[in-house]
């Protein structure tokens, strides 16, 4: 279908046949949420997968961040970047913390490290990076700051899943990961996240949060909240754990096809791989130099919607900008010229594990006119 729409995504699916198969277990237990076998095994394999120690498994994105704040008992001031989706900002806003902008890296659109230190102030309690589009961050600089300075790292790594670094998880860094099992991410379980901490206690005290606060029956230790995931949706999880490498693959195909087209375009710029890491090709973001393409990021944007073919303009505007966050000092454009520059000139281009030969020279087609 010539005149199909091309999405920016396109959610990876388990067999459905399979699913069935799942769904009458849960049928027959009528044991559908509460701690149940697929959620028990879920966490398993995902530890397994990720190669990390603990994982507490939560029914969307963003209650980890906020989840993980409340369990570090972060207060005061957390530096973070502009340059991300809402939810990274929201979680410090819903635990009464103040977020700190700091500009990020020209070179991987995360936090950048040089930039940290001039915003620590005596209430500065945490730092809280992004591994934008699954890029790591400088974990040894951002650590080392955070060492000198008493300060708590929480990385949000809802793009990072399966990221490593020399063989290593980008998940081991810091104080505590955060993942978002979101529809669009490369790995879904419809809706959902986690949380991947280091040791017994922290697991075990996350996993009281998020059930209330109870310990046992009749016991509350803590007030929490009710983020549990759900049977049905742990078991699509761990059918989609099966042919999330698959995908991966399929999506490196499709980034290296983009690459090969766009490398000798002028004012178009985009990142390559990292030596060393483990990508998972989550997205594929181009920057647009409007003076050398000779076309807007906007006016690209556009043009690429009316001919079928959907990129989103990840992430713009910056979250400093939202009228919730807009009157705080860290949010002046002046102290954010990296952020503010990227935003405005990014497209991420379509990128999934379905996308054809020919969905691929649409796109490209449409681009290089």
């Amino acid at each position: 279908m010539e005149n199909k729409q091309i999405t920016v995504t396109s959610p990876l699916l388990p067999d459905r046949e399979e699913f069935n198969k799942f769904l009458q277990e849960i049928w027959e237990t009528k044991w559908i949420t509460n701690n149940g076998c697929f959620h028990q095994e879920l966490e398993r394999a995902l530890c397994k997968y990720l190669e990390v120690p603990y994982v507490s498994l939560f029914t969307n994105g963003t209650l980890p961040l906020i989840t993980a704040l409340q369990a570090l008992r972060i207060t005061g001031e957390v530096i973070t970047t502009p340059y991300s989706f809402v939810a990274t900002t929201h979680a410090l806003w819903w635990n009464g913390i103040k977020p700190v902008f700091v500009d990020i890296d020209s070179r991987t659109c995360n936090l950048d490290p040089e930039k940290i230190e001039a915003a620590i102030t005596p209430k500065t309690t945490a730092i809280m990076p992004v591994h934008c589009y699954g890029k790591p961050c400088d974990t040894k600089a951002i650590q080392s700051i955070a060492d000198k300075y008493g300060l708590k790292v929480i990385y949000d790594a809802a793009h990072a899943f399966g990221v490593k670094v020399d063989g290593e998880s980008i998940l081991e860094a810091g104080d505590m990961s955060t993942l978002s099992f979101h529809a669009t991410k490369v790995y879904n379980t419809i809706e959902g996240g986690a949380l991947v901490m280091h040791d017994e206690r922290t697991k075990k005290r996350i996993d009281y949060l998020k059930n209330f606060g109870f310990s046992g029956e009749t016991t509350v230790v803590a007030p929490g909240i009710n983020s549990k995931m759900d049977e049905v949706r742990a078991a699509y999880g761990l059918l989609n754990l099966r042919q999330v490498d698959q995908a991966i693959s399929s999506r490196h195909r499709v980034a290296d096809r983009y690459r090969e087209a766009l490398r000798e375009v002028d004012g178009i710029t985009f990142f390559d791989d990292i030596p060393r890491v483990r990508h998972n090709y989550s997205y594929f973001p181009i920057f647009i130099d409007a003076e050398k393409f000779g076309m807007t990021r906007d006016e690209l944007y556009f043009k690429m919607r009316e001919n079928k073919v959907l990129g989103r303009r990840y992430f713009y505007p910056l979250i400093s900008t939202f009228s919730t966050y807009r009157s705080l000092e860290s949010s002046n454009p002046k102290y954010l010229p990296v952020a503010t520059k990227m935003a405005d000139e990014v497209i991420c281009l379509p990128m999934h594990h379905e996308l054809s030969v020919s969905d691929i020279k649409r796109v490209l087609e449409v681009i290089l006119e």
